[in-house]
C-alpha cells in the first residue's frame, strides 16, 4: 500500500525550509565556540561538533575510568541540563572528542542551547586548562 501524506506542499516546503534554516544556524553557531568545530549538516536532523578539550580533562576521565567526551556530557547535563550523546559510542577518530546533538527543537530552543553551551564549554575548559592546577 502507498503511504498518503496529510501535509500539503506548501507545509513540507516549510518543514524543510524550518530544517535547514536550523541546520545553518547550529552549524555557524557552533563553530563560534571557541573549542568547537562542525562540518555543515547535510540532511541529518543532528550534529556531530568536535570539542577541544584540554589535558587536564582528559587526565581526569581516564582517574575516573571514562571517555572524556562522556565525562563532557555529563557535567553538561549537570550544570545545565541539556542531555547530548557522547561520540565515543559513534567510533569517532582516536583522541578526537565530539558530541551528538539533534536540531529539530524550535529555532528558540536551539538559540538557548548554544548559549547555554558556549559557557559551559568555556568554563569547562577553563576548569580543567593548566594554568587552573588541573
Amino acid at each position: 500500500e502507498a503511504v498518503v501524506s496529510t501535509q500539503s506542499t506548501g507545509e513540507t516546503r516549510a518543514v524543510l525550509a524550518s530544517l535547514k534554516e536550523r541546520s545553518v544556524m547550529v552549524h555557524e553557531r557552533l563553530n563560534s565556540i571557541p573549542g568547537i568545530t562542525c562540518n555543515p549538516l547535510q540532511g541529518a536532523m543532528y550534529a556531530f561538533p568536535r570539542i577541544d578539550l584540554p589535558a587536564g580533562a582528559v587526565e581526569k576521565a581516564a582517574e575516573a575510568g571514562m571517555e572524556p567526551d562522556f565525562m563532557y556530557c555529563s557535567e553538561l547535563l549537570e550544570a545545565t541540563g541539556i542531555c547530548v550523546v557522547p561520540g565515543s559510542g559513534f567510533w569517532q577518530m582516536p583522541g578526537t572528542y565530539h558530541f551528538r546533538m539533534t536540531i529539530l527543537p524550535p529555532k528558540e530552543q536551539l538559540e538557548v542551547f548554544l548559549d547555554k553551551l558556549a559557557v559551559f564549554h568555556r568554563q569547562f575548559t577553563e576548569k580543567y586548562s593548566p594554568q587552573n592546577g588541573s
